[in-house]
């Protein structure tokens, strides 16, 4: 396979996931990526080490812990998103681990007496002192129990260096190093945490007012049908009953009282036909200010120009579905940080053109399946197709295509009557 594919297909994996799944992937490669860092930064020390030996000793210790590393940052992310319960045990595997090591890494110079071995066993002891305590903390809950963490082992430090008889102020120097060190790495990670938590939230969020707004849509049919249907449901009832009681009594009022029964039920018919006319049109200008509002209640940047002034109801109609629907589309579907609606009208048409970022040739924010330029086929959900159906009524047609490798438009053109001027042949007046 060429190289340029495979690059194409890495770069749709990537903008194929939604903004909280790129930032937990950001989050757990940064984390896997500084436990590797270990390895070779142990593995310079130890290619300068007057004591080949215990440097290669040191080297297989700081990969064995590298490799218990990005175990529990593993499990321990996955406990952060609910995926697995909290890891105890591997949690406190790792810390008994790690302060093994730094501890080793200090007796080293007293196995190994006349060595200079102070830069191998300083780069192994807090290295491994400084990874470990980020990767503990990413497993733990409360900023108070991660700052006690890394006091702990400052102290524990200053006592560990006292007993193998380090001069007094390195013992300090060392103890406020790892103090520092270890307490930024445990905040870094606390920190990695909550973001990701927090954007997390925030989708859940911008799910959750889509739905709202939805359901909103959905009551304020159901009541103005029922405002609608109740009333003459219950008169029709009312009459009919009285119809049947002067039939039986052979009265030839229950004639007029059918008559008025079959009156409310047309009257009826055509309230509940005014009500769904109401419900599917649309207003453009309506619709372009709603769009501008729910995309910027969720973080997209939106622009929108032109005026809907002085077109005809039903090319508003039809034009406002189609801002309804791609706005819809955007939000569900897409990863977009901004959008453009463009209204353009000229010499007897008008063409509406709404654009986003965040979509991928392969799968766009529209949720249409493109497998190459002009291929364009509407999938279950995505709406393409009735909006099609909408602007044929009045004419109209509608594209739906990546404008870049990032971009993707949806155009919408309806012919507008030009005032004084007889439509040609096969043109809709």
């Amino acid at each position: 396979m060429p190289r340029g594919s495979e690059m194409v297909r890495a770069g749709g994996w990537w903008r194929g996931k939604s903004t909280p799944a790129k930032v937990e992937t950001y989050t757990r490669w940064s984390f896997h990526l500084m436990v590797i860092g270990e390895v070779p930064a142990i593995g310079a020390a130890t290619a300068v080490s007057s004591r080949p030996a215990l440097g290669w000793l040191l080297l297989a210790l700081t990969t064995a812990h590298a490799a218990l590393s990005m175990v529990t940052v593993s499990r321990a992310l996955d406990w952060t998103r609910g995926a697995r319960p909290q890891p105890v045990r591997l949690l406190w595997t790792q810390a008994v681990v790690t302060g093994a090591i730094a501890l080793g890494a200090l007796l080293v110079p007293r196995l190994a007496p006349g060595a200079d071995l102070t830069g191998l066993t300083g780069a192994v002891f807090g290295i491994v002192l400084v990874v470990g305590t980020g990767v503990v903390a990413l497993g733990m809950r409360g900023g108070r129990r991660v700052s006690a963490m890394a006091a702990g082992l400052a102290v524990a430090t200053g006592i560990g260096s006292l007993l193998i008889g380090m001069p007094l102020l390195s013992t300090l120097i060392s103890t406020g190093v790892v103090l520092c060190s270890a307490g930024f790495v445990a905040f870094v990670s606390v920190f990695s945490v909550w973001l990701l938590d927090a954007v997390y939230a925030l989708d859940e969020a911008r799910e959750t007012r889509t739905r709202l707004a939805v359901a909103e849509e959905r009551l304020r049919f159901g009541r103005d049908l029922h405002d609608v249907m109740g009333r003459n449901l219950a008169v029709v009832a009312l009459k009919s009953e009285l119809a049947v009681q002067l039939a039986r009594r052979g009265r030839p009022e229950a004639v007029d009282q059918m008559i008025e029964v079959q009156r409310i039920a047309r009257e009826t018919q055509r309230e509940v036909r005014d009500v769904v006319r109401g419900y599917r049109e649309a207003d453009l200008g309506v619709e372009l200010a709603g769009a501008r509002g729910v995309l910027a209640a969720a973080g997209i940047d939106c622009e929108i120009r032109g005026e809907a002034a002085g077109l005809p109801a039903e090319v508003q109609s039809a034009l406002g579905w189609v801002v309804r629907e791609t706005t819809t589309n955007v939000l569900r579907h897409g990863n977009a940080t901004r959008c453009r609606v463009r209204l353009t009208t000229t010499s007897g048409r008008v063409l509406l053109t709404v654009e986003n970022d965040g979509a991928d040739n392969g799968n766009d924010s529209t949720g249409v399946r493109n497998d190459g330029p002009g291929d364009v086929r509407a999938q279950a959900g995505s709406g393409l197709a009735g909006l099609r159906e909408r602007l044929a009524e009045v004419g109209g047609t509608l594209t739906a295509a990546p404008a870049a490798p990032d971009l993707f438009r949806v155009a919408a053109e309806v012919p507008v009557p030009v005032p004084g001027r007889l439509p040609v042949q096969g043109e809709r007046a």
